[in-house]
């Protein structure tokens, strides 16, 4: 593999007819020489393109690597091992950004923000496979510069070249040192090394105390972030068992729900099952806290459930599932179109009859369009997702604290809506995927103040928990539930279970 040296000279490295040559051929460390210029490699492999392109759309278009990645290998007919090296640089390089933007920025002498996007973006694949991959560091270099070269042209390959050989020439742990020393705080130092906005560092830190969680939990929380979950399936009651779903793929149970398996590494797409919609690929926390729902007790008939916020269709498929098997019938919501028709599809296998509509609806005012007219409401609140990092870790950079405040004026209304629109004695979810306190309990102690003393109470969901885990779960001493990657293995998903006890209950 031709070794791309880089091509700035300096004084003193001149050959024998006085010309200057690259620093690289001075130490002697390239072969630049040996091929003649239309024999030097001009691009990289696929897997190394893909996740540029990724990343690109990623910055470019708000789009989410999770999303924008399969039909990307699909499209271009990578698999197996290719497809799994192009997915670890692409997740990778999104986890540990802020890290290896540190790093980089002790190798130029320029302000981050000054180098061209997409060049920079090349440097942070670079810098994941020479500090977080078993990449030979001779292999990560060469392929990043033709990457560079092909992608964002041959002035900027030779920068590229020459940051790279100098993060190279470092060991990770020493890096981490560096990049510690220049921080004066211990929320600045974690946030650097394990990648994370330091705002986000602090909610998660003040969350977890919250929980009654030991503050020195917080190197594992964020640790957990870093880690590529496995994928999870459900088995959706009454459509397949976990047994008839095992025997189609290689999978072991799940530690905490019983509708779920874990995959030991093959691709759900392949699955019949998942295919044919009799299972699907949701995260064990996400189907703890429906189960959860579902198994809520109510005060009288329960027939009629809504999914308020049921984009893009995994809990509500679930719940319409469990409603086939006692039933019941859903009704799921969703504002935006093009999600209803996901949730459409997401429906597809489940009985007709436990599903009675799928709706465009702001479910904001789905309380004064029907007040009490639900035994049960889910309502799966739009949130910042810091709860799932580790699927979806372009959020950390996404997200900003105006966001947390924007997003629990929405919260804290569709929670009020959906008070409204169940009936006297029946059950109410609030479900985030966020741990951040501003998202969860500050958002139900608002909605239940200005509401009635007395119309609403809060059920024990940690005994719910409890018993559909079968097992001893860690969580607090609360009646709502706080779920987290570091001690559950899930993402980090809250429920709180309200029962409508009053009739004077008003959007």
């Amino acid at each position: 593999m031709n070794d791309d040296a880089a091509r700035s000279t300096q004084p003193g490295h001149r050959n024998a007819q006085g010309r200057e040559r690259s620093a690289a051929r001075s130490r002697g460390d390239g072969n630049r020489g040996q091929l003649a210029p239309g024999e030097r490699r001009k691009g990289t492999d696929d897997s190394r393109t893909i996740a540029f392109d990724v990343l690109r759309q990623v910055a470019d278009s708000d789009a989410y690597a999770n999303l924008v990645l399969p039909p990307m290998l699909r499209s271009r007919g990578l698999s197996g091992r290719d497809a799994a090296f192009a997915t670890e640089l692409t997740y990778g390089t999104l986890r540990m950004r802020g890290r290896y933007d540190a790093v980089i920025a002790l190798c130029v002498d320029r302000p981050l923000d000054k180098i061209d996007a997409p060049v920079l973006d090349v440097l942070r694949l670079g810098a994941h496979q020479l500090l977080g991959m078993r990449v030979p560091s001779h292999a990560a270099v060469s392929e990043t510069v033709g990457l560079a070269r092909s992608r964002v042209g041959a002035g900027s390959a030779q920068f590229v070249n020459a940051v790279l050989r100098k993060i190279s020439r470092t060991d990770v742990e020493e890096w981490l040192e560096l990049i510690e020393a220049r921080e004066s705080d211990e929320i600045a130092k974690m946030s650097v090394v394990d990648s994370h906005p330091q705002w986000i560092t602090r909610a998660l830190r003040d969350a977890l105390v919250a929980s009654g969680r030991p503050v020195d939990e917080l190197a594992s929380l964020l640790e957990a972030d870093n880690a590529s979950p496995r994928v999870t399936l459900v088995a959706r009651p009454g459509l397949i068992t976990t047994a008839e779903l095992g025997a189609q793929v290689d999978s072991h149970p799940g530690r905490l729900a019983p509708t779920a398996l874990v995959l030991d590494g093959s691709d759900p797409g392949a699955i019949a099952a998942v295919r044919d919609g009799k299972a699907g690929v949701q995260d064990e926390g996400s189907q703890l806290v429906t189960l959860a729902f579902a198994q809520a007790p109510v005060d009288g008939p329960d027939a009629r459930w809504l999914d308020m916020c049921a984009g893009p269709g995994g809990k509500a498929a679930l719940l319409a599932a469990i409603a086939g098997t006692r039933g019941a019938r859903i009704v799921a919501n969703e504002v935006q179109p093009h999600r209803a028709d996901l949730v459409e599809r997401s429906l597809a296998a489940v009985p007709a009859h436990s599903v009675e509509k799928v709706q465009v609806w702001d479910g904001r005012d789905i309380g004064a369009q029907e007040p009490g007219a639900y035994d049960r409401v889910l309502v799966d609140a739009p949130c910042t997702g810091l709860g799932a990092l580790r699927r979806r870790p372009e959020s950390r950079w996404r997200r900003t604290p105006t966001d947390v405040k924007v997003l629990a004026a929405l919260q804290r209304e569709l929670l009020t809506s959906a008070l409204v629109a169940v009936r006297e004695g029946g059950v109410v979810a609030y479900v985030t995927c966020s741990p951040h306190l501003a998202e969860t309990r500050t958002v139900v102690a608002d909605v239940l103040r200005a509401l009635p003393e007395g119309s609403v109470e809060t059920l024990d969901a940690r005994s719910l928990v409890t018993e559909i885990a079968g097992t001893d779960v860690p969580l607090a001493e609360r009646l709502d539930v706080q779920l987290w990657p570091h001690l559950h293995g899930t993402d980090a998903m809250h429920l709180t279970l309200l029962r409508r006890v009053g009739s004077t209950v008003e959007a």
